[in-house]
């Protein structure tokens, strides 16, 4: 179990340096010049003697990799430089800013993916081929094909412009929160409806199910207490990296709430060409995804005495 998970530390420890590698990269083989994107967004002149004492000043003078060394070992201590439009601030002081409402949003929409998607899913697959079962479908279709940010309009205009229920912008207040999180989680849910009606179906002519019913356990304990609980193992993947999915679903949900969250955030990070805000968003989400998956693993391994005793053997 111990040299399961170290292998699993190993794995995630290359992968996040590959992430890093990356985020690195993508932004250094953009043509602009970064010295003089800085000079831009600050509206400042771009002189050839400016470039080059921004140049100077950012570092940009240096080898590829002695920059790319200095800027990892940083971001390993939290620090991620200064943002280009607000020279004034750090970039972690910016995602420090951001990040608390991006994961309330991302977590009240977790709240209800779970408690939509659950329920429907599992009365799908019970009922299957029944008219509840054929409007399931018909729904997972339609919301698969709908642009979130187009049922957000939709939102908007039924209940903050006509019934003036709920607040279409801003951030102060959990109102606010209540159109964005039923527009983002919309956005997952008939993947997760559809992850659980098939796990359940799969697990329904198990022989532990019959055995349950033969010992004259309720059909809907063995439903809910067996069938679903042995489902939800096969879905733990899917549904553990949901939060990090939705967090890093907020980019378009956060610009038309007008939410001063990481989406917004870096959506005007790349408008603005702000590098250092860009590179330190790829790497925060890339590491949430990589840990994410670990931290599943791991769990997979406690949780699964199979998979416990196959890491065992390996």
């Amino acid at each position: 179990m111990a040299k399961y998970i170290l292998k699993r530390l190993l794995s995630a420890s290359v992968t996040l340096f590959f992430v890093s590698f990356i985020a690195f990269a993508l932004v250094n083989i953009i043509p602009a010049d970064p010295a003089e994107v800085a000079l831009r967004v600050n509206d400042t002149t771009p002189s050839p003697e400016a470039i080059e004492e921004i140049r100077l000043e950012l570092g940009l003078d240096r080898p590829f990799l002695v920059r790319y060394t200095d800027w990892l070992v940083s971001s390993v201590q939290g620090d991620f430089g200064i943002s280009y439009t607000n020279t004034n601030r750090l970039v972690s002081e910016e995602l420090a800013r951001s990040f608390p409402y991006t994961l309330k949003l991302a977590g009240l929409s977790l709240i209800l993916l779970v408690c939509i998607s659950i329920p429907i899913g599992v009365l799908s697959a019970v009922y299957k081929d029944h008219w509840f079962d054929r409007i399931v479908r018909v729904f997972i279709f339609a919301s698969t094909a709908m642009p979130n940010f187009w049922l957000a309009f939709i939102l908007i205009w039924v209940f903050s412009i006509n019934l003036y229920w709920l607040p279409s912008s801003g951030a102060t207040t959990f109102s606010h929160f209540i159109l964005p999180s039923v527009t983002l989680c919309m956005a997952y849910v008939a993947t997760y409806i559809r992850l659980i009606r098939n796990s359940m179906l799969d697990s329904m002519n198990h022989n532990y199910l019959n055995y349950a019913r033969a010992r004259g356990i309720s059909e809907r304990s063995v439903i809910w207490k067996h069938l679903l609980k042995n489902s939800l193992q096969t879905s733990m993947t899917a549904l553990g990296i949901g939060i990090v999915r939705l967090i890093a679903g907020t980019v378009v949900i956060e610009s038309i709430f007008a939410i001063p969250g990481l989406g917004r955030l870096a959506l005007a990070a790349i408008f603005n060409r702000d590098y250092p805000i860009i590179q330190a968003y790829i790497l925060v989400m890339g590491s949430l995804f990589v840990v994410s998956n670990l931290l599943i693993d791991i769990l997979h391994t406690v949780v699964d005495p199979r998979l416990k005793s196959g890491a065992k053997n390996s």
